[in-house]
């Protein structure tokens, strides 16, 4: 899946220009020109990392910030604060907001790219990794291949999706309708049972007899990948 990144700047130039950057090199990219108007995405869809300006209309970069890291889903939210503001001073108040990283306007956008992906190596490796695995299963980014107990599963392309997104995330429980953003993308409207049918055949493919089930159901809410899923379960 790819790793999404939110931009909140109110230059449009600069948006434009790390927008085009970033999805050259395989993020999603979304973006908002105002405070306010980040905080109501950020209530919508959590991105993977924030690069947050300092100065915006409506909410500032630093308030936002603080409203980020005050709430629980997002205390833990990767964010790069991008500001004309090069002082110490500044840099300590941001970082000491909340900022995991501070970068000072202008800036080398190579420079920006290695300092989110490293951002992301610590904060979210399984974003980042080749390779996913739990218990007995494994998933290969590159080659796009699952195995089981060392034996290869052969999945079609969305069930490949499917099982990578809930795999980035053990534990987490995630609507049909998360599922379908993040799976199958935002612009696409199928029925959200859509997400039943494909649960079921990765299951199948998965799930030999008297083999655990690492697809955990969840009533009401929705599927994880079970975080205590392990080979000897």
């Amino acid at each position: 899946m790819r790793t999404r990144i939110l931009i909140v700047e109110d230059e449009e130039a600069l948006t434009t220009l790390l927008r085009y950057n970033f999805e050259a090199e395989g993020f999603e990219v979304d973006a908002a020109a105002r405070g306010d108007e980040a905080e109501l995405k950020l209530a919508e869809q959590q991105p993977d990392l924030i690069l947050l300006d300092w100065m915006l209309p409506g909410l500032s970069g630093i308030e936002l910030c603080r409203r980020v890291r005050a709430r629980r889903e997002t205390e833990r939210l990767p964010i790069i604060m991008l500001t004309a503001r090069g002082e110490e001073g500044d840099r300590i108040r941001g970082l000491g907001t909340g900022a995991d990283d501070y970068i000072v306007k202008p800036f080398s956008v190579p420079e920006l790219l290695a300092r989110v992906r490293a951002l992301l190596r610590r904060a979210k490796p399984a974003h980042v990794a080749d390779l996913l695995a739990a218990g007995d299963i494994e998933l290969d980014r590159v080659s796009h291949r699952i195995r089981r107990s060392g034996h290869e599963i052969h999945l079609g392309p969305t069930e490949f999706k499917l099982l990578e997104f809930l795999m980035q995330s053990p534990g987490r429980v995630f609507s049909r309708e998360q599922l379908l953003d993040g799976v199958w993308g935002h612009d696409v409207y199928i029925d959200e049972r859509t997400v039943d049918v494909h649960v079921g055949r990765l299951r199948k493919a998965l799930n030999r007899p008297r083999q655990p089930d690492p697809i955990r159901t969840v009533r009401g809410s929705g599927y994880a990948f079970d975080e205590t899923f392990s080979a000897e379960a």
